[in-house]
């Protein structure tokens, strides 16, 4: 399932150094001509495509990136040293825009794919590179070009590990911002989302879980009502469904029903949709009676076809039992992979513990 990753970065290349006003003097050469050295270049700021990354995540956390100043020139015709490059690694398949104007500047879709997003200055002329026939003796020197600041816009196309399904109102959206850092439109009404929205999920170990809420599906969606066709071949594309059911729907109707209208149109889309690994999770159990819950979760299983340990009763508005939902759908996720663990870049190699 493709969905789209976001960041924005900070780029600063570095400033060219200055070129240097030197005059040459030495034991009986009290009248030297000019020496002063050129400054050195700025360095770039290089973004390359790196096809072990799969997220745009880790430039929320560390979005700022610098090059190196070019060093200024010196006496005796030293020049500056250029300023060291700062590479960027990103995912393949990154979009670069420039914030401001909105411009693509690049689509990197090619592993070790390049682009200068903002070029180091050139460095100053020393006085020496002044010197001619008619001024033999320059006391003058030019500055480094200034450096190169902007911000920029990066998408990338995700494709989605986990896809959470279940009818409009299940707590979908809240179950996503609780386990992710998304922050999908939340309201107590159908079919608030509207467009699937992604989420990644942090797990112990540098695990991470791309997340889809698919918009809410109703009955008959594989006929094409309600919201379709669209978001079923979405969930398609998915690897592993957390099937969300709400315990006490606002409009009184039967969790169970709910759970089998769902079922019934994964199965109508697709016989290879409704056979992937799925994980049931009993949503909203903050707002059932205490007194009750231990029957409602064992009833309620039990009617679903399930044992009350095979589901996860959870509460995406309070976090409970969040941290379990991630490390089941991971257990799905690392025996679909073939017991590889799942790195930032994509790859499974152990299973969590």
């Amino acid at each position: 399932m493709l969905m789209i990753d976001e960041a924005r970065i900070f780029v600063r290349s570095g400033k060219g150094g200055n070129g240097c006003v030197s005059l040459h003097r030495e034991k009986f050469i009290p009248k030297g001509g000019p020496d002063g050295g050129n400054g050195g270049r700025g360095g770039d700021v290089v973004l390359v495509a790196d096809p072990h990354l799969d997220t745009l995540l880790p430039f929320r956390y560390a979005p700022h990136f610098f090059a190196d100043k070019g060093k200024p020139g010196a006496s005796t015709s030293r020049h500056g040293s250029d300023g060291e490059h700062k590479m960027v690694k990103v995912p393949v398949g990154t979009i670069v825009r420039d914030q401001e104007t909105g411009d693509v500047i690049a689509d990197l879709n090619h592993p070790g794919e390049e682009v200068v997003v903002a070029k180091g200055g050139r460095g100053g002329f020393g006085n020496e590179h002044f010197k001619n026939s008619t001024n033999q003796t320059p006391r003058e020197a030019t500055p480094g070009e200034a450096e190169i600041e902007r911000t920029l816009l990066l998408e990338l196309k995700l494709i989605a590990d986990v896809g959470l399904v279940g009818l409009p109102n299940a707590g979908k959206s809240t179950l996503l911002s609780a386990v992710s850092k998304a922050r999908p439109k939340i309201a107590d009404y159908p079919f608030t989302t509207l467009t699937p929205q992604p989420g990644i999920a942090e797990l112990p170990g540098d695990r991470r879980i791309v997340i889809a809420d698919i918009p809410g599906l109703i009955e008959g969606a594989a006929e094409g009502a309600g919201l379709g066709h669209d978001f079923l071949r979405h969930v398609e594309r998915t690897k592993v469904i957390i099937h969300v059911i709400d315990l006490v729907p606002f409009d009184e109707s039967d969790p169970v029903t709910n759970h089998d209208v769902i079922r019934s149109e994964l199965h109508a889309f697709s016989p290879v949709l409704a056979e992937k690994p799925e994980l049931v999770v009993l949503n909203k159990v903050d707002l059932v009676d205490p007194e009750e819950k231990d029957s409602l979760v064992r009833r309620t299983s039990h009617a679903i076809g399930l044992d009350p340990d095979q589901v996860v009763v959870a509460s995406g508005a309070t976090g409970v039992n969040v941290r379990e939902i991630l490390e089941r759908a991971w257990k799905l996720l690392v025996e679909l992979e073939g017991e590889k663990e799942k790195w930032p870049g994509g790859s499974v190699t152990q299973p969590p513990k």
